[in-house]
């Protein structure tokens, strides 16, 4: 695709996979989700998120930040706090955890990650998702979960627009998109989506 990142994708476009997506960004949504979870129930899926993790360390050890911020996994996303965890990171670099909150009488929905200890959280953020206590933490370098991504570094999430809102807050962070390469996806790129540093699948580095 030769289009400028704003520009937007016709409808019906065919990714790299040579999948055709809705243009609908909720009928997308829905098709990602379908896709993943099928996909998730593959033969394929367990040495993809090998390859993914052993891709994701190898781009760490080049970045050598000293704080990282993770995301507790919903269905079918690649673990990375499971992945931290097992690679011990704790011991190496500052970990966070995204902590959400939803409008309301304090203001609009909002995000800020906690320094965690890599311990089995004790409490839920707002939206219901795991989280923990600690400090506010800015990090270094963000892992950021994609249902879905284009060849320009742009992710699809779930509508609610907090890892969005976070980047755009937060400009001198490096983010790292975490993806499956079966959501690749075509869709218009609106003015709050924010491109990621780079995305990262089981196949690949997407750095624009």
């Amino acid at each position: 695709m030769n289009a400028s990142p704003k520009d937007p994708t016709p409808s019906g476009a065919e990714t790299g996979a040579g999948k055709t997506w809705p243009h609908e960004r909720s009928e997308l949504r829905r098709a990602l989700l379908a896709r993943r979870r099928e996909w998730s129930a593959s033969a394929e899926a367990p040495l993809a998120t090998d390859r993914l993790g052993e891709q994701l360390l190898q781009l760490l050890h080049q970045l050598e930040p000293l704080s990282l911020g993770l995301y507790w996994p919903l269905e079918g996303e690649f673990n990375a706090a499971a992945w931290a965890a097992a690679h011990k990171l704790s011991a190496q670099m500052q970990l966070a955890l995204p902590f959400a909150r939803k409008a309301g009488d304090r203001g609009p929905a909002s995000m800020e990650f906690r320094r965690w200890d890599g311990r089995e959280p004790t409490l839920k953020d707002e939206c219901g998702i795991p989280s923990c206590a600690g400090p506010v933490l800015v990090p270094e370098v963000l892992l950021v979960p994609c249902l879905g991504y284009t060849r320009e570094a742009f992710r699809m999430g779930y509508g609610g627009g907090y890892f969005d809102r976070w980047i755009e807050a937060h400009p001198g962070v490096t983010t790292i998109g975490l993806a499956w390469a079966c959501c690749e996806a075509a869709f218009e790129v609106l003015p709050h989506d924010q491109a990621m540093t780079v995305v990262l699948t089981e196949r690949e580095v997407i750095a624009p």
